[in-house]
């Protein structure tokens, strides 16, 4: 398995890839484990994601070869962010 780091961007087997951070904010919403469930749900179909879950934090590395690039990753990420599925979670950064 290959590891990929927590960069900003980084280079995995000649794909690049963009971190997205999510940490729960609110003791009361449900763990990470539920919460990549309804992320990965709300993301495009088409994106290609390997996320890492814990407890109070999810992290999606999003390779860039199946988005418009980092940019529009965070855009439509901070749309889903929106929508109450993700009460009590927020982007880091």
């Amino acid at each position: 398995m290959t590891s990929v780091t927590r960069a900003e961007s980084s280079t995995v087997r000649s794909c690049a890839y963009t971190d997205i951070v999510v940490e729960r904010r609110e003791q009361c919403a449900p763990g990470g484990e539920t919460t990549v469930i309804r992320l990965l749900g709300l993301l495009p179909p088409y994106w290609s994601c390997l996320p890492e879950v814990e407890r109070d934090r999810v992290v999606l590395h999003v390779m860039l070869g199946s988005t418009e690039g980092s940019d529009a990753v965070r855009a439509e990420v901070e749309e889903v962010m929106a929508d109450p599925a993700m009460r009590g979670w927020s982007a880091a950064g």
